[in-house]
């Protein structure tokens, strides 16, 4: 009889301690949900580049932005007169379709699923989005305004950002008015390359699709550079001749045109004679006859008469993407996590006419990474998000230094 009372009184026991394990976890959790539902941090951008404006709306639809502030020391005419044309790529589309950018309504062309736009028609884009998301986030876009020590002097201690996004470009002096270190590693892309500018007053800034063309062979017979081993004729030779196969790509509107030239690593004679070449004419003559071979059909051929309107490469030059060593920092005294993007923690020392896409894919990761900051307990929970989106950074630099090229000028 007893051993039943017992057996009774330790299952009763038993189902008490789980039925209160069951409901602590479930009134934490529950908590937990509310809290995370409802924590909100102050956003500081610094910049109003595409690469800073598109900061700015992944901030937006994080849902945990309880006040979003924009900041660029360049006026609004300024930011939207930029001629400079950009090309998205399909991913870049994907993204900024999920933030709610409508490229029909955007002054642009599609060619091959890629979108070509000018900076300033981009960037006016985002900044009227902005606008009408001030209806349920309190944004405030300070153009204008330079980031310095003085402007952080005159926050007022209630007001400090949580979270800064460092978006002003590789000529930005953000990051050491905050303090961060400006050391850089710096890699090669195991390719040369060269870049060239046409500016025709005549025409109008039209955005155009790119043109790409490859395996290009240039004969450089008439500066003394053979480009058959051992002099061989290419008929008669049983050998095929050793020659370096080079991609063009023509990009940029017709009033402001450009053109890179980029090839594999390697240590042909014809590379060898471009990397180390004094004479500035021979690159000149390159990017002279590649544009006239490959550029649309209804533009004007460069001449001789318009040729001082070139501007290119003295020679062919090493390929090379630089990267923060510190592209995201805590601020302990100030609580505030800072994450640096787009150009400030990337820079490549070859335009391929995307510089906006390498920007973008640092963003990926954006969201996630305040959603972290915004609902974490402890600061622990902030330096894992800082690791997480560290560790994002790097990946971007790694993986267009080993494929970048390749998707942006070989393909």
């Amino acid at each position: 009889m007893d051993e039943e009372k017992y057996r009774t009184l330790a299952y009763d026991t038993a189902l008490s301690t789980l039925l209160a394990v069951v409901v602590y976890v479930v009134v934490k959790v529950s908590l937990d949900g509310i809290r995370q539902w409802r924590a909100r941090v102050s956003v500081l951008v610094v910049g109003s580049g595409p690469v800073g404006l598109t900061a700015a709306l992944v901030a937006v639809r994080s849902g945990k932005v309880l006040k979003l502030t924009v900041l660029d020391e360049r006026y609004r005419t300024a930011l939207l007169c930029r001629p400079q044309q950009i090309a998205l790529d399909p991913r870049s589309v994907k993204f900024l379709l999920r933030l709610g950018v409508d490229f029909d309504n955007m002054e642009g062309c599609w060619h091959n699923d890629h979108f070509f736009t000018k900076i300033g028609v981009f960037q006016e884009y985002l900044l009227s989005i902005l606008e009408h998301k001030k209806q349920k986030v309190d944004i405030k876009i300070n153009l204008g305004t330079k980031f310095t020590e003085d402007y952080l002097k005159k926050i007022p201690a209630q007001d400090w950002p949580r979270i800064i996004v460092v978006a002003d470009g590789s000529c930005g002096e953000s990051c050491s008015v905050l303090g961060i270190s400006s050391d850089y590693i710096v890699e090669s892309c195991n390719a040369y390359g060269a870049n060239a500018a046409i500016e025709r007053l005549d025409q109008r800034q039209v955005p155009t699709p790119e043109i790409r063309a490859h395996s290009l062979y240039f004969d450089l017979s008439a500066y003394g550079v053979d480009l058959f081993a051992g002099g061989k004729d290419p008929q008669n030779s049983q050998q095929a001749p050793v020659k370096p196969g080079f991609h063009l790509k023509i990009y940029g509107t017709f009033r402001n045109r450009y053109m890179a030239l980029a090839c594999p690593a390697s240590d042909s004679r014809v590379v060898r004679f471009l990397r180390h070449t004094a004479n500035s004419s021979i690159m000149k003559n390159i990017f002279h006859q590649s544009f006239n071979a490959y550029k649309t059909d209804i533009e004007a051929r460069v001449n001789d008469l318009t040729l001082h309107h070139l501007q290119c490469s003295r020679r062919l030059f090493e390929i090379m993407l630089s990267h923060r060593r510190i592209n995201a920092a805590y601020i302990e005294g100030d609580n505030v996590a800072v994450t640096i993007e787009g150009e400030a923690v990337r820079v490549l020392n070859f335009d391929t006419g995307c510089g906006v896409n390498l920007g973008l894919r640092g963003l990926e990761s954006l969201e996630t990474f305040i959603y972290k900051t915004a609902t974490a307990l402890d600061q622990n929970d902030v330096f894992e998000a800082l690791s997480a989106k560290i560790q994002h950074s790097k990946q971007v630099a790694e993986n267009f230094r080993q494929t970048g090229l390749v998707t942006t000028m070989f393909e």
